[in-house]
């Protein structure tokens, strides 16, 4: 059972990333506050949970949250500040645009440049222990993979439908045959010399 806040007594907004890995397509952060009420058993990690269970989670957990706001960083904004730095950046974008200021931030991971004035807590593992992290890891997941679905439709060649941008063996033979896109971020190892190359997403 995943823990409601650190701080009860405070409006919280957790924070999560997703895309840190992949070789295309844009850092996708949320920020999502919830109820102090709110139960949702389902709801973890979102690599702990199927696709099905993600796209069932997003519409309860945007209708139900208080506040939750998706950010997004680009491949060209990814290779010029680098990756860690964009997806620090996505999350800041993500709090921006919250409806409600929260008063203490809940970040999963271990590194955060701070925001404003507002309090924050890094936490590994922290979309596994804590509802408003976890519910920021749907959001970011599914919003990131809609988004990559669009661009299969603009560049098919790289399995995108599949593999959302990550570099499994597929992607890499797509960049290897048909090149780059606009979407590829070119600062990374986008061609690998192990052909059994495949990583999980």
């Amino acid at each position: 059972m995943l823990l409601k806040g650190l701080y009860t007594n405070l409006v919280e907004a957790g924070c999560d990333e997703a895309g840190r890995g992949c070789l295309a397509g844009a850092v996708f952060a949320a920020a999502v506050i919830l109820p102090p009420n709110f139960e949702c058993e389902t709801l973890n990690d979102s690599k702990q949970l199927s696709e099905k269970q993600r796209d069932r989670l997003r519409p309860l957990i945007e209708r139900e949250a208080l506040a939750w706001a998706v950010g997004t960083v680009s491949p060209q904004e990814i290779d010029e500040i680098n990756i860690l730095n964009a997806s620090l950046l996505a999350m800041h974008r993500a709090i921006d645009q919250l409806s409600l200021r929260p008063q203490h931030l809940l970040i999963d991971g271990n590194r955060f440049k701070p925001y404003a004035d507002i309090p924050h807590t890094t936490i590994v593992k922290g979309d596994g222990k804590y509802l408003s992290i976890a519910a920021a890891s749907v959001l970011a997941k599914t919003h990131r993979d809609e988004y990559m679905l669009r661009l299969h439709d603009e560049f098919p060649h790289y399995d995108w439908l599949h593999n959302k941008g990550y570099p499994t063996l597929t992607h890499r033979q797509g960049i290897e045959k048909f090149g780059t896109t606009p979407y590829h971020r070119l600062t990374f190892t986008l061609l690998d010399k192990d052909p059994q190359l495949s990583i999980a997403f």
